[in-house]
């Protein structure tokens, strides 16, 4: 079907007048050329060295490689010696381990465990555009990183689309302590298909959209499809799940805390009143005070 017919068509259902459309659709067009760059999320391994040395913060980079896929993974490194928890961030779509920099410049944080930030296949600086869709193969490439680091007391903690990654890893990781799912589309049932990510899958569209997002809408394509993939071995994670969601969220819906709550043996949710999708992002001091919270708890339960 071409793009007209494809206007025409969303134009009779929504009742929108052709020409307001149209106007919109050349505002979004102008708007993704003038932020391709900017929207594509990722800094390089120079650009964020810049950064934590002007915060006086010690990181590093490592690349993982992937003989099968023919591509490396990169993650960024905040540790100190004497830790004993390393905690790994996996961000959602379309984002990059950028996102994670507030919280890996956290010193607090960074006393109590090593940081680690994932750049998910597709985005950052691993496989950048190239898609891999399927969550079970990505928790697989993510875990190949963490088993060549040989991290133990892990706990995981995922944002949006990195949610269920976070909790698969969790399967098939035994050295995974615990999980932290923040806004977390996990529910297969309610995965919502938002409109605007159709532009990624236009052929006459596609080319104009940032590399990321098209990234995040084949993603999104299937993605009710690989949670129904792997929802059958949920009562394989033993280990404690927090998941945390704004009652505004209106990308993914909060009712996705529900469905933890009866997938997985030791969960334990929590909602934020009026906030939305940017749970992690615009409240980063609520999310670490969370994460530290897990962490002592883990803890005690060792004790």
């Amino acid at each position: 079907m071409s793009l007209p017919q494809h206007i025409s068509i969303f134009c009779s259902q929504s009742k929108l007048p052709m020409r307001v459309f149209t106007t919109c659709f050349v505002v979004f067009v102008m708007t993704l050329f003038s932020s391709c760059t900017v929207l594509q999320y990722r800094k390089t391994d120079k650009e964020m060295l810049q950064t934590f040395q002007k915060n006086d913060v010690q990181t590093s980079f490592v690349y993982h490689q992937v003989d099968s896929l023919n591509f490396k993974v990169r993650a960024q490194k905040v540790s100190k010696d004497g830790n004993t928890y390393n905690i790994i961030f996996i961000h959602g779509a379309p984002s990059s381990l950028v996102a994670w920099q507030a919280f890996l410049l956290d010193e607090e944080l960074a006393s109590r465990a090593n940081l680690y930030a994932v750049d998910r296949p597709g985005y950052g600086y691993t496989s950048f555009g190239k898609a891999l869709p399927s969550i079970e193969q990505q928790a697989i490439v993510i875990n190949g990183l963490l088993e060549e680091l040989n991290l133990k007391n892990m706990v995981v903690v995922g944002s949006s689309y990195g949610g269920p990654i976070a909790a698969r890893i969790a399967v098939i990781n035994k050295n995974v302590d615990g999980v932290i799912m923040i806004s977390a589309a996990i529910d297969p049932s309610i995965e919502k298909d938002i409109w605007a990510s159709r532009f990624t899958r236009w052929k006459l569209t596609r080319w104009i959209v940032p590399t990321g997002y098209r990234v995040a809408g084949d993603e999104k394509k299937v993605h009710a499809a690989e949670l129904q993939k792997i929802e059958k071995d949920w009562p394989q994670v033993t280990v404690p799940i927090a998941h945390f969601h704004g009652d505004a969220d209106d990308i993914v819906p909060v009712e996705n805390l529900v469905y933890t709550d009866s997938a997985f043996a030791k969960a334990r949710t929590k909602t934020f009143p009026d906030v939305g999708h940017e749970l992690a992002w615009k409240n980063p001091e609520i999310m670490k005070d969370e994460i530290l919270s897990f962490l002592k708890e883990l803890s005690k339960s060792k004790e």
